[in-house]
């Protein structure tokens, strides 16, 4: 899918010639990147080939040096607060959950930005259908829960806003496999059910391949192939990680 004019209606999300530097650094450089509405995308690439930069930068966490960032065909400039506003949730990796709280706290912390108690117990309810398997640990803390339930909370917070898109950030890291296959499970679905436009950053290639519609892969800060899972370069990947691509 061509997304060379980020402007495009068809794009709800795109980043246009993006470069983030760390100090000397160049953490992106020249990235673009473009999602759809409804769209599952991955970012793929080796340890510091700036896939969690792209993400970081489109939610207002990395100073963009240059370049455009595109909402529903206008450019703007990200600040987090304004994102969320804009229907755009970030689940970093780490499974950060307030630990010292239960599963509703965290959810209900999550939703602070709606104004009505009734909407917010109402989204409460109606992230917990998405997610059945929290509605039993509704008064446990958090802390207290699996890797995998964490992971679960992680991701119905993200969903407490509703958002049109979701950011996630590796979130299969230090998981056991089979709980690796509920969490893809669990995020195809959100897409499949809600229409939730998703960009998801994950080393776990064969299972992420499995249910995006497109993937990008980078390779220091820069795009080195894009398309359907069947349409990427024979090869490409080994070349990334091994070092090899010319």
């Amino acid at each position: 899918m061509d997304f060379t004019n980020f402007k495009n209606s068809e794009v709800l999300l795109g980043l246009r010639d993006l470069h983030v530097h760390y100090g000397g650094v160049k953490a992106l450089d020249g990235a673009s990147v473009a999602l759809a509405a409804g769209e599952v995308v991955a970012l793929m690439g080796p340890n510091g080939a700036g896939k969690s930069t792209v993400l970081k930068a489109i939610f207002g966490l990395a100073l963009v040096t240059s370049g455009e960032i595109y909402w529903g065909g206008k450019k703007i400039k990200p600040v987090s607060r304004e994102m969320v506003e804009r229907g755009i949730a970030f689940v970093p990796q780490g499974r950060r959950v307030f630990r010292h709280l239960t599963v509703l706290e965290n959810l209900e912390v999550a939703a602070l930005i709606m104004p009505d108690k009734k909407l917010r117990g109402e989204r409460v309810a109606e992230v917990l259908d998405t997610l059945p398997l929290l509605k039993p640990k509704i008064k446990t803390q958090s802390g207290s829960l699996s890797g995998g339930e964490q992971q679960m909370l992680a991701l119905a917070r993200g969903l407490m806003v509703d958002p049109k898109v979701l950011l996630l950030d590796e979130p299969s890291l230090g998981l056991a496999p089979k709980v690796v296959v509920e969490i893809f499970a669990l995020i195809r679905e959100i897409n499949a059910r809600h229409g939730t436009a998703i960009l998801v950053v994950e080393h776990n290639i064969k299972s992420v391949l499995q249910i995006v519609h497109r993937a990008y892969i980078l390779d220091k800060g820069r795009v080195v192939a894009e398309g359907t899972p069947g349409d990427l370069p024979a090869g490409i990947m080994e070349k990334v990680f091994l070092g090899q691509l010319e």
